[in-house]
């Protein structure tokens, strides 16, 4: 694995040919090379509790730094082979021609993320109805996951034994290998070894496959899902019209036509005509709202 020298204090105090970093005793503890290209590349990875601390603290700080593992708006959401509650999959092929949200949490059998995947769980049929497959992932096992799944099940009321299949699956990142390349490690909170967790991230991502939004929330503050639906209903409708949708939009509200959308799109595009506010002191005419009922 190999990252980008940034001209950083953190990175250049490390700018030997190789070098290691050590701990309060003087033990190394991560080994790694400088390439002449200005790459760095892990020599050996380290084995005992405070080391494994030690090594992803510095492979996460080392990935905050590297453009190139910076997921951005526009990009193909990589196409991971991943292990699941429901089994090995790849994500392109997992999500077809849908539209998917993958979203992390810190830890299984922890009160905020049950919270959470209870609500998304519940949720799941509104999803569906958007033509969006969503899929969980967390630092712990499958079988960890199916055996909190229970717990989920329980809180949510899921009573109905037609719904005690999960309605999403959970990704098995034990390794902590996709949290650590999307960069979803949240440094502050830590599991009972103090190896880093992972935040709260939220990836929507399209059918090209690539990334429409990105939400990134810490350990400490629940999400809340029925704004992550809501900002998929946004997504949805900006890729069918030539609009956006302003602060607070609901569906079924009013949406506002961008400045750069021409008369002719207009005709072409929206089914209904568009207001100009006027009374503005500038007096320009750059807020245009319509409808799409």
């Amino acid at each position: 694995m190999a990252y980008n020298k940034q001209d950083t204090d953190t990175v250049s105090k490390y700018s030997k040919s190789s070098c290691s970093t050590k701990d309060a005793t003087g033990d190394e503890n991560i080994k790694f090379i400088r390439h002449f290209d200005g790459q760095y590349s892990l020599i050996d990875q380290p084995t005992t509790r405070q080391h494994k601390a030690y090594y992803f603290l510095f492979i996460h700080t080392l990935i905050c730094l590297s453009i190139e593992m910076s997921l951005r708006l526009g990009q193909e959401f990589p196409n991971y082979q991943v292990k699941t509650t429901v089994g090995d999959q790849k994500i392109h092929q997992w999500l077809g021609d849908q539209w998917g949200i993958l979203f992390s949490h810190p830890a299984d059998y922890t009160p905020v993320c049950t919270t959470e995947l209870a609500r998304a769980a519940k949720l799941a049929p509104e999803f569906a109805k958007r033509n969006t497959k969503l899929i969980g992932l967390s630092c712990d096992t499958v079988e960890l996951h199916r055996e909190w799944i229970e717990d989920i099940h329980a809180y949510a009321d899921i009573t109905d034994q037609c719904s005690k299949q999960f309605p999403f699956p959970i990704i098995d990142d034990s390794d902590r290998a996709i949290a650590t390349k999307l960069g979803m490690i949240d440094p502050v909170e830590t599991d009972n070894e103090g190896i880093p967790l992972t935040a709260r991230s939220v990836f929507y991502i399209g059918p090209d496959k690539k990334v429409k939004a990105l939400l990134l929330y810490p350990a400490t503050s629940g999400r809340n899902f029925d704004e992550i639906l809501r900002l998929l209903d946004s997504l949805q409708l900006s890729q069918k019209y030539p609009i956006a949708t302003p602060v607070d939009w609901k569906p079924g509200d009013d949406v506002m036509v961008p400045t750069n959308v021409s008369d002719e799109t207009i005709k072409e595009k929206l089914p209904n005509p568009v207001k100009v506010k006027q009374d503005l002191p500038s007096g320009k005419g750059y807020i245009r709202t319509t409808t799409l009922k």
